[in-house]
Order: C-alpha cells, then sequence, then structure tokens
C-alpha cells in the first residue's frame, strides 16, 4: 500500500469514527478532509474546486432554494385536511399516498412540518396513531424519483463525477413504488398497536409553562378555585414554587402569594390565556409584541444538550426567550429556567428581530412551526408556484428545457415577485449539504485517483469469494443501512457509494443494481427516532415512548428492506 493509500485510508477511517461520534458537524469533517488531502499534495486545486462544483450538486442546491417557496404554499395543508375523514385504515392509505405523493418532490422536512398541525388537529383519530405512519411515507415518498431525497441527487453527483450514465427522473420509480406498497401493508398491520394518546391536553403531555404572581397581583390572598386557575381551557396547574418550597400536587383550597412560582402545563394557546390573566407574569412576558412564536425540536447534536436555560444563556445567543418546554410524556418539575434540555425537547420561543438571522440555527434545532412554516402565500401566488415547479419538473423529464436552467429561471422568477427574498435565500442557504457532498466528491475522487477504492473491492472481492452478486448486492445495501442509522443519511451514502460501485467492477457486473444498494440504504433510517430529522419531529409530536415507537419502526424498516432486496434484482438484474 503507498503512501497516498495509507493517507486516504486513515482518513476515511477518521471520518467513519467521527461521523458516527457526532460530536462534530459531518461539512467540518468533509471540509477538513478535503483540506488535508490539498496541504499533502494529494489533491490540486482544480481537483478540489471540482467537487464543489459539480452541476448535479449545484441542482440540487438550486432545487433546495426553489423548495422555500413550495413550503409557502397551502398545497400541503391542503392534503392534510382532505385525507383526515374515513375510517381509520382508509385514512391511513390516504395519508400514506398523499404524503409520499408529496415528498416525491418536495423536501420531506418540509412536507411532515407542514402536514404535522392538521394531522394533530384529527377530530376522528388520535394523532400519536398517524403521525409515525406519515412520517414514514416521507421517506418511501423520498424514492420515488430523483428529487425526492437529497441522498439521490448525491448518488446522482457520484455517477457523473465517475462520467457515468446520470440517472433519470424517474429510473427507480418502480423500485420506489414497490417498497411503497410493502411499507404500507406493514403500516396497515402494525399501526393499530400505536397509543392512542388522549387528545385532550394533560399534565404529561403537554408544554411545560412557568408564570409569576406579581406583586400588587389581584391574584394574591385568594385560593385556586377562587382565582379559576382549575377550569382553564387546555391548561393545568402542576406546582406552585414558594421560594424554597414546592406544593404539588396542587389542591383547589391552595392560596396564591404574591411572588409565588406558577408552573402550568398546556398547549401553545395557553400562552395567550395566562397573558389575559391580570396580575399573572409569564415567564418571558418582556418579549411578548404581537410576534409569531416559534416551535423548535432540540437536535441531538445541540450543544444545548445537558445544559439548563438559564446556564446556555439562551437569550444572548439565539436572541429568543423559552416560554415553555414539552418532554412527550415526561412530567417537567422546577423553575423553566432550571430544566436540563435534553434531545427531542420541544421549545416554544418568543423570537427577537436576529433569531432568524442565526446561522447555528439549522444545527442546534429542527424547526417545526412558526417564521417560515407560519406565513402561507394566498391562493393565486400557490398556485402560480406549484404550477411553475410542475412545468420545470415537466420540462426537465421532456428533455426540453435542463432541471438546472428550468430550477434556476424560477428561482429569478420567485426573487422578481418577492415571493422569495434574497434575506431568506441567505438564511436558508442549504450550506452544510453543499460542504458534505462537494467534500464527498472530492474524497471520492482520491480514493479512484489513489487505487484505493480498487484496493478495497479487491478486498471485499475476496470475502465473497465465490458467492453471487446478489450476495454482495445485499452486504452493500446493509452496509449502507447500518452507516444511516448511525450518522446522517447523505454522510453514508457520500462513504457507501465508492465501495459498491467498485465492487460491482471488480465483480463484472452491472453497477445499477449496487447503486440503487446505496441510493436506498442511504434513506432507510427508520430504526431510530433520533436518526433522522423527521423521525425527530413526530417522535416528539406523538408523544411516543421509544418501545411504542419500535412497534411500527421495526416493521417498517424489514418491510421497506424486502422491497428493495426483491425489487432491485428483479427490475434491474446483474
Amino acid at each position: 500500500m503507498t503512501w497516498q493509500q495509507s493517507l486516504v485510508l486513515g482518513l476515511l477511517a477518521a471520518l467513519i469514527i467521527l461521523l458516527i461520534q457526532g460530536k462534530l458537524r459531518p461539512a467540518l469533517l468533509f471540509s477538513g478532509a478535503v483540506l488535508i488531502t490539498y496541504l499533502s499534495g494529494l489533491a490540486d486545486i482544480n481537483a478540489v474546486v471540482a467537487g464543489y462544483t459539480n452541476s448535479a450538486l449545484l441542482t440540487l442546491v438550486l432545487l433546495l432554494l426553489v423548495s422555500l417557496a413550495v413550503e409557502k404554499t397551502r398545497v400541503m395543508s391542503w392534503f392534510a385536511n382532505l385525507v383526515g375523514t374515513g375510517s381509520f385504515n382508509k385514512v391511513l392509505v390516504k395519508l400514506w399516498f398523499s404524503t409520499a405523493f408529496l415528498s416525491a418532490f418536495v423536501n420531506n422536512t418540509a412536507v411532515v412540518a407542514s402536514m404535522l398541525g392538521a394531522v394533530k388537529r384529527n377530530p376522528n383519530h388520535a394523532p400519536s396513531r398517524l403521525l409515525l405512519p406519515m412520517c414514514f411515507a416521507a421517506t418511501f415518498g423520498g424514492v420515488l424519483t430523483l428529487i425526492g431525497t437529497s441522498t439521490n441527487l448525491i448518488v446522482n453527483s457520484f455517477l457523473i463525477k465517475m462520467g457515468a450514465e446520470p440517472l433519470g427522473m424517474f429510473d427507480f420509480f418502480m423500485v420506489g413504488a414497490g417498497t411503497l406498497l410493502t411499507g404500507l401493508a406493514a403500516v396497515l398491520l402494525f399501526a393499530r398497536y400505536l397509543p392512542e394518546q388522549d387528545t385532550e391536553m394533560s399534565r404529561e403531555s403537554g408544554y411545560f409553562l412557568e408564570a409569576k404572581v406579581g406583586a400588587g397581583s389581584p391574584l394574591a390572598g385568594r385560593s385556586v378555585k377562587e382565582n379559576g386557575l382549575r377550569s382553564l381551557k387546555s391548561l393545568y396547574l402542576a406546582e406552585i414554587i414558594r421560594g424554597s418550597q414546592v406544593i404539588c400536587p396542587v389542591q383547589p383550597e391552595h392560596e396564591l402569594h404574591e411572588g409565588d412560582m406558577l408552573l402550568f402545563c398546556g398547549d401553545v394557546e395557553s400562552v395567550g390565556v395566562l397573558q389575559e390573566l391580570k396580575g399573572l407574569e409569564l415567564y418571558g412576558q418582556h418579549r411578548l409584541n404581537g410576534q409569531h412564536l416559534v416551535e423548535v425540536i432540540v437536535s441531538h447534536s445541540s450543544r444545548l444538550v445537558g445544559q439548563s436555560i438559564k446556564d446556555a444563556e439562551f437569550r444572548t445567543h439565539f436572541d429568543a426567550v423559552v416560554l415553555a418546554v414539552r418532554r412527550g410524556e415526561t412530567q417537567l418539575t422546577g423553575g423553566l429556567g432550571q430544566i436540563e434540555l435534553h434531545a427531542g425537547d420541544t421549545l416554544l420561543l418568543a423570537p427577537g428581530p436576529k433569531f432568524a438571522s442565526n446561522k447555528s440555527l439549522s444545527r442546534e434545532f429542527v424547526v417545526v412551526s412558526g417564521l417560515e412554516a407560519s406565513t402561507r402565500l394566498d391562493g393565486k401566488r400557490s398556485a402560480a408556484v406549484v404550477v411553475g415547479f410542475l412545468g420545470v419538473l415537466a420540462l426537465s423529464v421532456l428533455d426540453l428545457v435542463p432541471l438546472f436552467k428550468g430550477l434556476l429561471m424560477m428561482l429569478v422568477a420567485l426573487l422578481f415577485t418577492r415571493i422569495l427574498t434574497l434575506d431568506e435565500i441567505r438564511r436558508r442557504f442549504p450550506l452544510d449539504i453543499w460542504l458534505v457532498v462537494g467534500g464527498a466528491l472530492a474524497i471520492a475522487d482520491q480514493l479512484e485517483s489513489s487505487g484505493l477504492a480498487k484496493l478495497i473491492a479487491d478486498a471485499l472481492m475476496g470475502e465473497f469469494n465465490g458467492a453471487s452478486p446478489i450476495i454482495a448486492f445485499i452486504g452493500i445495501y446493509f452496509f449502507t443501512l447500518v452507516l444511516t442509522e448511525l450518522m446522517s443519511n447523505n454522510a453514508a451514502a457520500a462513504l457507501a457509494f465508492p465501495m459498491g460501485y467498485q465492487l460491482a467492477l471488480s465483480m463484472d457486473v452491472s453497477t445499477m443494481p449496487f447503486i440503487l444498494a446505496v441510493l436506498f440504504g442511504a434513506s432507510s433510517s427508520f430504526i431510530l427516532p433520533y436518526g433522522y430529522q423527521t423521525n425527530l419531529m413526530v417522535y416528539a409530536a406523538g408523544n411516543y415512548k421509544m418501545p411504542d415507537y419500535l412497534k411500527l419502526a421495526l416493521p417498517v424498516s424489514l418491510a421497506y428492506s424486502i422491497g428493495v432486496i426483491i425489487m432491485v434484482p428483479l427490475l434491474f438484474p446483474f
């Protein structure tokens, strides 16, 4: 093994270890690896730049930017409301196919975020039995088309980089459709075992809010019952903190004193209810000035995990005040500022003017609703955006206008009509994805040019000696599946693709099954709620516990894998 191969192998091993640990952002790790290859003389500046200016990667960036306008339309909320009536199985089927259809063309995180509210308000069926199937349907829909998820375009970027034939918009649609049906079968069989949570707000499932009985408050000297605090809609008085004394449970006859800290459990509307109570000062009251509230979920990679709201200096770093916290079914206690944050905690924020421009938001949080999700285009503009987007896709499929050119023209039109602004593009620019994919392409180039990819493929050939290509195909699929459960789906695709592609070449068989093994394997993040951001979103919103989550996640993951392993060799022979 040459020193160049040894260096690239060391970088690859370090990347995998650090990505699994999750302490550093993938964008930083891939960028650092590329920098090392350049400084060591392995790569020249042209090779480095080529990775970041790959045409498929630039198309992905444009697609994500145009999707910002699609997120503002009313089409996803309309779909969610349309599918909400009928028997449980009928609603499941409608929700499954509608969510998958939307996710085939729009970023699945945007689809789940937009449909979340309507599904939670379903009057006929418990949201906890619908949210997880909706989330998984978005993942299945992402592998129906080339633009369904960023991992598909990442795999396409590698193909273009290697001079191979790029994937078409619907090249693997039939495989995705097959997995969609196997997934639906699993959902219909096992979704009934999901917990049927009470749709009414309870002390365990609501937001944790804090308010103080102010000086001279008319509430002081009167009992909880006399102040009407036992009959508030969707609001439950859980604790009273009086100095070092904690009163829990709270009885109707308990008298309130000036300076008492009242801890409530309630829904988002509870903020407005508490604001209307004279003499009660809501936590963060000074920042409430009629602005839209923002609901975010703490990411598993956030630096806030393990810190209290006060110690993290939340207001200073994010220009936002935490008004409430929710942690699934766990009943929180103590002062709001002293709560130690966990991954998956949902925070209700009152943002200041600098909140939206904070560059660390995408790393620290998964935004569920608020500044972006709360603003919708009117009917005419929504229709114009949807028709324009579908028109761009149709022109690309018919080979009349390249997808990159069509998306670029649409982005200019969106800026000209102010449906999107330069500030929105600056805030939502997918910098992390660009750095990860560009860095991965540059690293893959070094795997090829140093001969390490062929060396690894030859070693794998030794392991699969005498085995049929389908065994190697299944091995690459499950290798990618494990990677995507341990790290981001984009990073998993970037690491697994060169190995799978070279293995196919070494076995002298068609590369397409191995390409699809990586493509579908990288989108198979079902088992861990923290493995993918849409999983995390519904895990918190549905108040699931881990055993509840696994009741559906494990069968769905198995059904997805069965669909891939059967459909790919059937439609794309070796």
